[in-house]
């Protein structure tokens, strides 16, 4: 849809949400396409909204309840174990998640009824806030994450450690990467727009530059030869005394605008990727 109303030939997302889930989910046209890998591995900021009494097959509300408890934790219980859940730690997947098992969607076998052992991953944690206890059968926390952090995994995890079970009721992302909720707008006011006739060409006020999605790789100029021969596909030798020497990988920019993502191997300058703009 987003496609549709820019009149874009390509589209891509920067990390997919639960149904349950709203948010921010970054969407890139055309040649920003590039960038995608690069925000799907920046960190994400989560709030999300525990129940405790119940842990569910699907981790979340939709789910159907697999064990429950009426032990209701306390605030001071819940913060006491916050810390044992931020750093690297090792995280069981949902069953149902779009992981692979055997070629196939690990949500789609345990629709079927197969019970899955998902092999625990490594997964990194920066911050857990308890941020509410609304009532004594919900708390609400803010979390800030890497890639591939399962939000209902947590939630699952919280309450098993709690010895009360619990599970998602609510959950919203509200920082991708560089992008936070100031730069969301809704698909309800896109329309809005296309239909008071502003057109692609007038909705182009809300769209980001390139290079707003690489903000969080060193940025490098370069001369009009070298920008030249990089976007034909060969290596430029950096020179001068102080040139980096290693740096993957780079944003390289001419004129103020972006030409490829680059690597810097012995001293040669090589594009990844290339960007075709105007």
């Amino acid at each position: 849809m987003v496609r549709h109303a820019f009149n874009a030939q390509k589209a891509g997302h920067a990390g997919t949400l639960d149904p349950l889930a709203t948010g921010l989910l970054p969407v890139a046209l055309g040649e920003a396409t590039k960038t995608v890998p690069f925000v799907i591995n920046g960190s994400k900021t989560y709030v999300f909204t525990v129940r405790w009494g119940e842990e569910r097959d699907t981790d979340d509300a939709a789910g159907s309840i697999t064990a429950s408890s009426d032990v209701r934790p306390s605030p001071g219980d819940i913060a006491s174990i916050l810390g044992t859940f931020v750093g690297v730690i090792e995280q069981v997947p949902p069953q149902f998640s779009a992981l692979k098992v055997d070629g196939e969607r690990a949500y789609d076998l345990a629709r079927g009824g197969d019970k899955l052992i998902l092999a625990p991953r490594h997964v990194a944690i920066d911050d857990l806030r308890l941020t509410d206890c609304p009532d004594e059968h919900h708390a609400v926390f803010a979390l800030d994450c890497g890639k591939g952090t399962y939000v209902r995994a947590l939630a699952r995890d919280l309450g098993r450690q709690l010895g009360c079970y619990g599970h998602v009721v609510r959950l919203r992302r509200t920082r991708v990467g560089p992008f936070d909720e100031g730069d969301m707008i809704s698909l309800d006011k896109l329309n809005e727009l296309r239909h008071k006739g502003a057109g692609p060409e007038g909705l182009e006020g809300i769209l980001y530059p390139v290079e707003t999605a690489l903000d969080d790789i060193p940025a490098m100029a370069i001369d009009s030869t070298q920008a030249a021969r990089l976007k034909q596909g060969q290596s430029v030798i950096i020179r001068g005394r102080d040139a980096p020497i290693a740096e993957d990988p780079v944003l390289v920019m001419w004129q103020g605008k972006p030409v490829a993502i680059a690597a810097i191997e012995g001293g040669v300058l090589k594009s990844k990727r290339v960007f075709n703009l105007n």
